[in-house]
């Protein structure tokens, strides 16, 4: 499994950006798909996460402002930001969990004030 996470960029506070994550192999083997963040000097943090099934979970902190979605039939989700604020600034990283733990590169997302 690979995964291939795209849309990060440089946005002023209260813009939007798009991240994508496309999945390509052996991708019957992910249950759960997720988006990290991780900040310069800080921990890597969950973001949000959906299940095959659709099921997803957001963080509080973001909630009103993300969406996690994800296109089945494009084997890919996507992280809809909105409102972004400068504290949001970080590399985003997708995951992909199931018999395996798989992680895309990630792409950096800058919001400036």
């Amino acid at each position: 499994v690979q995964l291939q996470a795209s849309g990060g960029g440089s946005v002023q506070a209260g813009g939007s950006l798009r991240l994508s994550c496309a999945a390509t192999g052996s991708i019957g083997n992910i249950n759960v798909m997720a988006w990290y963040r991780q900040a310069p000097g800080k921990q890597r943090e969950l973001v949000a996460m959906i299940t095959v099934g659709g099921t997803a979970n957001i963080i509080d902190s973001v909630k009103d402002r993300f969406t996690i979605s994800r296109d089945n039939a494009k084997n890919t989700v996507y992280l809809q930001m909105n409102s972004l604020k400068p504290e949001d600034t970080a590399v985003y990283y997708c995951r992909g969990r199931g018999s395996g733990d798989y992680w895309g590169q990630g792409t950096q997302v800058t919001v400036s004030s």
